[in-house]
């Protein structure tokens, strides 16, 4: 059954979008929505509950920052079917993997204007409060288990490019697919998959970015583009183009020329690093991401170890 409550809302919200800043009347958006003013200003009152910034006044309503909606009728038409939009979620990565098992299709994008309970590798909290640019991908490559490791790479690799190209930072990648900006930390990822048989059922990739947000007094080395550009800057657009520039990226899979040029764009590689695992952590040289995406750290001794999985930290 169609929710007719959430979808009056929804139609509100693109009248407000469409009127791009501008107030528009209680009575036109009665009309247009056929429902009465006072539906109208119900409607509204829901919507700012919920955490949609609108401003009312004697001749109507608008929205302040239209440009910062991510709704997926504020996206253009190639990126729009992706997009999932959720005010609030416990953490995206869940919705992704209930909708995945649903039927999504690959490529979808469920994005959360807040998580409650946002989480990173070993489990670690990841604070992601409004401002962020919280989501998660949901892919279904047809590959088996081993070969999935590509499409983080692939992501971080990509990330780390757009930022690169609308801001003009110096962002570098961390292994295994974190974003440092100036050395702290702009972006994790984290990346969860289920099988079927011998064959990977679907694999979500989470994405947090500290873009409007300031992580700098709640995490240790952390920092967002709003910090070091000292403006807002649009989310919209940073999902935009990295969603059309991850999709190019891997309609052909070529890890090898992935992994080569993820290590163009690391600092990880020639940085002293302490890597820790649930139950262990190794400390050393990082000298080498191999062709599997295992990192290659060489101990006081000479000695080398691989590492296949967690949490990496440049000392």
């Amino acid at each position: 059954m169609v929710n007719k409550t959430i979808d009056k809302k929804q139609m509100i919200l693109e009248l407000l979008y469409r009127h791009g800043g501008g107030t528009i009347s209680g009575v036109k958006i009665s009309e247009a929505t056929g429902i009465s003013r006072v539906a109208v200003w119900k409607h509204i009152a829901a919507l700012k509950q919920s955490g949609f910034a609108i401003d009312s006044g004697p001749n109507g309503y608008a929205l302040p920052h239209p440009e910062d909606l991510l709704l997926p009728f504020c996206f253009e038409p190639s990126v729009r079917e992706q997009i999932h939009h959720f005010q609030e979620v416990e953490t995206t990565m869940d919705i992704a993997k209930i909708l995945a098992r649903e039927g999504t299709p690959h490529l979808s994008c469920v994005v959360a204007e807040h998580q409650t309970k946002g989480r990173g590798r070993l489990n670690r909290e990841w604070v992601s409060d409004k401002g962020g640019l919280w989501f998660t991908l949901i892919l279904k490559p047809l590959e088996p288990p081993p070969l999935v490791y590509i499409y983080n790479f692939a992501a971080s690799l990509s990330l780390s490019r757009v930022l690169k190209k609308l801001f003009d930072l110096d962002i570098s990648v961390k292994w295994p697919n974190d974003l440092l900006l100036e050395g702290k930390k702009l972006s994790g990822m984290l990346s969860e998959m289920e099988t079927r048989g011998d064959m990977v059922q679907f694999l979500v990739i989470g994405i947090g970015i500290n873009v409007n947000n300031d992580p700098s007094n709640k995490e240790f080395k952390a920092v967002s583009l709003k910090n070091i550009l000292k403006k807002k800057v649009s989310r919209k657009q940073i999902l935009t183009a990295f969603l059309l520039e991850f999709k190019n990226r891997i309609q052909t899979i070529n890890p090898t020329k992935i992994i080569a040029q993820w290590k163009e764009q690391t600092s990880t590689l020639g940085s002293r690093v302490r890597v820790e695992t649930f139950d262990s952590f190794h400390e050393g040289t990082a000298v080498d991401v191999d062709e599997t995406g295992a990192l290659i750290i060489e101990d006081d001794q000479q000695n080398r170890k691989k590492i296949i999985y967690g949490d990496c930290f440049h000392t």
